[in-house]
């Protein structure tokens, strides 16, 4: 018997541009991008509350698409939102439309939409032919500011959270500033939760910079959001990219800060609640009982909450204080699946202080407790308005 080991070095160019007004024929930005592919074909993919909000953006986009010499279908408006992750309708649709299309991996799919559709059309990219080139243009604060940026692509099962997907680098990721002013304020205000989460666990600096400037991002400033989703975006590049472990290899991922909890109450609600509200909850959660086993200071730990709380975020769900038969609160079960889906041990992330985390393998219930019901009784940013 004999055994041969081969290393396989693999190098990925993760593009991330920043730019307004994407599909004008005089924006260079995105004819730059695909003319480095030298693709041949392409498809658009637009979610259909992007395309009420736009009516002309799919045909503006099919025609710079055809303006750069590539063959393009015709443009597809296609339901979206969490939902199209529940069964694979959405992922089997993309599939049928890239065959009928003819595209192969060197062509292109430019997907333009919120996370949870950049996420299941990602999907089909992914899986279609093994791989066909993916533009995505992340449409919503949350999308431009963390899951546009990532390198995953998935779909819900067995009532899970991702459970089906793929790690996948999309070939460009262009963020159009048109689009995030176009969202409702709350769910721009809220998708500001993982720029929160990244400066948290990445960089002191930039958490100190969103502290400042707290009631300017609540009010939706166009320049302050802007600002913060380039950065929030550019720190998770950068930890994807130079953190040793891009595609989740080992058992700790720091960009999942809170998102133990959050996954779990996103499936307890059947999807219901959204992720920005989720990971609101989940950073609170590991905030709060960070604080309590000591590991971060009583002042430290109010500037986090204080934060989540100036930005209109919430701290707690009902949900939470659901148990099952043994008196358990059911939402602790994501602690092993969190450990699954991660695979190896349960790996926990909890601040020391912001830019700096500590990474613990198992949580006191107990003292789980004392912190969900305190947070249940913490005011709220109406109320603290209110006086």
């Amino acid at each position: 018997m004999s055994r041969h080991d081969f290393q396989i070095p693999v190098h990925f160019k993760h593009r991330i541009a920043f730019t307004r007004n994407v599909f004008d024929p005089a924006n260079p930005y995105l004819a730059r991008i695909l003319a480095e592919g030298g693709g041949r074909r392409a498809l658009v993919c637009v979610e259909e509350n992007v395309a009420k909000a736009w009516p002309d953006l799919a045909a503006e986009a099919a025609t710079y698409a055809s303006r750069q010499g590539l063959d393009t279908a015709a443009p597809l408006v296609l339901d979206g939102g969490e939902a199209v992750k529940n069964d694979t309708a959405l992922v089997e649709r993309v599939w049928r439309e890239i065959d009928r299309a003819g595209l192969d991996r060197h062509s292109y799919l430019l997907c333009i939409g919120g996370g949870a559709f950049l996420d299941a059309v990602g999907f089909a990219a992914a899986t279609a032919h093994r791989g066909v080139r993916l533009v995505r243009f992340p449409t919503t604060t949350l999308a431009q500011d963390d899951s546009g940026v990532g390198v995953k692509c998935a779909i819900n099962y067995f009532g899970k959270k991702n459970w089906v997907g793929s790690f996948a680098v999309p070939f460009a990721v262009v963020s159009d500033f048109r689009f995030l002013h176009s969202q409702p304020e709350a769910s721009r205000r809220a998708g500001l939760v993982e720029a929160v989460k990244v400066a948290l666990v990445k960089d002191r600096k930039f958490f100190e910079w969103i502290e400042r400037h707290t009631e300017a991002l609540y009010a939706l400033d166009p320049a302050t959001l802007e600002a913060c989703v380039e950065k929030s975006a550019l720190a998770h590049a950068s930890h994807i990219a130079s953190g040793g472990d891009p595609f989740e290899h080992g058992s700790s991922r720091p960009l999942d800060f809170g998102h133990w909890a959050a996954h779990k109450l996103e499936a307890m609600t059947s999807m219901r609640l959204s992720h920005a509200d989720a990971v609101s909850i989940g950073m609170a959660i590991d905030t709060s009982y960070a604080t309590a086993a000591g590991h971060l200071d009583v002042e430290e730990g109010r500037r986090i909450i204080d934060i989540l709380i100036a930005l209109d975020m919430p701290l707690h769900h009902p949900l939470l204080d659901k148990r099952d038969k043994h008196g358990r609160r059911i939402v602790y079960d994501g602690l092993d699946e969190f450990r699954e889906h991660l695979g190896g041990d349960l790996t926990i992330l909890l601040p020391t202080e912001p830019g700096r985390m500590i990474e613990v393998d198992s949580l006191d219930t107990s003292l789980l407790d004392s912190c969900l019901d305190e947070l249940k009784n913490h005011p709220t940013h109406a109320e603290l308005a209110a006086g």
